[in-house]
């Protein structure tokens, strides 16, 4: 495993054999999963927990590049399957997206974590097992219905976007993933946790562009407005040739997107980077840190911006709230975990 080079980057020797959601919540799940770092080229650095990888910051303006993995599940006439995110989920809550998305972690055996050979070769067990994973906890599919070869690695998609949506312009939150993209064709049984999941329906493209018109009144998440409207539509067309091996997608090269205009800014005031021409890792704060022959800023000591945006956050929950998104115990867990964060200095 890689060494931690500073107190943003860390270590994981903790190992356990299984993963297991039961009777926690969203907040727990930021806290405790402990996402891959890595690189602007997908090479593993680091590791750290959720809450810290989707913070954004004038140090990190885009948060911390993480390892992330989208599934579409079709059924058997070739309709994929959509979900809604339950309102109780931290970053963009409430919005329609592909079939399951998560993070692989870092600490469980069998490993979640693939290396470049996994990648060259297009087997990546680490990411199919963390999808098999996540796809049981959020849509109740038993793990027993899936084989890891019946996963598909179709791309791997580097992307950010502020939950500018949900927490407004100035949102502490966000994504900046390197996402790797799977299909699989199951007929399945679903069982959706109701803290995961707020709806599901199965589409056909028909179907799915006239649901992403702005007429539909949906909100989509920012992360599948690209892959839908950059990767998805021909893909679906020669779905069975991927499926079968015949057609096998070129997922060595990284494919790089800036988000929709609504997703800029959060609180880094991050703007448009990966579109622009000859993009590099040195185009975000973090990434340029991190980078070879560089050290990371002090981040979370006293007195630092990450610690007054938190208790801005604090402060502006006390007493704005956040109506429609978790509850009073929502707020008050959260309020107490950032507190707790700023008194550790984290």
């Amino acid at each position: 495993n890689p060494s931690p080079t500073s107190r943003g980057v860390t270590s994981s020797s903790k190992m356990t054999s299984e993963w297991n959601g039961e009777g926690k919540s969203q907040l727990d799940f930021m806290q405790e999963d402990q996402c891959i770092l890595v690189d602007f080229e997908d090479n593993v650095i680091g590791y750290d927990d959720k809450f810290e990888c989707h913070i954004f910051s004038p140090e990190r303006p885009r948060g911390k590049l993480h390892r992330a993995f989208s599934v579409f599940l079709f059924d058997q006439s070739g309709r994929l399957l959509l979900q809604q995110r339950a309102k109780e989920k931290i970053t963009f809550p409430e919005v329609w997206t592909n079939t399951c998305c998560s993070h692989p972690l870092t600490g469980y055996t069998p490993t979640e974590q693939d290396e470049p050979h996994h990648v060259a070769d297009g087997s990546v067990p680490g990411v199919k097992r963390a999808a098999i994973r996540k796809l049981e906890h959020e849509l109740g599919i038993p793990a027993s219905q899936f084989e890891i070869d019946d996963f598909r690695f179709v791309a791997r998609l580097h992307y950010w976007a502020a939950d500018a949506v949900t927490h407004g312009p100035e949102s502490p939150f966000g994504e900046h993933e390197i996402d790797y993209v799977l299909f699989v064709q199951k007929t399945v049984t679903l069982e959706p946790n109701a803290s995961e999941v707020g709806g599901f329906e199965y589409v056909t493209p028909e179907q799915l562009l006239t649901l992403m018109m702005p007429e539909s009144g949906r909100l989509w998440s920012p992360w599948f407005r690209i892959l839908a409207t950059r990767l998805l539509l021909p893909l679906w067309s020669r779905l069975p040739a991927i499926l079968d091996g015949s057609e096998r997608p070129d997922v060595t090269k990284i494919q790089r997107f800036d988000c929709a205009e609504e997703f800029l800014g959060g609180a880094g005031g991050a703007g448009r980077w990966l579109n622009e021409p000859g993009s590099t890792a040195f185009g975000d704060a973090w990434l340029g840190e991190v980078s070879p022959s560089r050290a990371f800023p002090p981040l979370w000591g006293e007195g630092s911006h990450c610690c007054s945006l938190l208790s801005g956050v604090i402060h502006s929950m006390g007493t704005l709230g956040l109506p429609g998104r978790g509850g009073a115990e929502w707020k008050r867990r959260f309020k107490s975990a950032a507190a707790r964060l700023l008194r550790q200095g984290l």
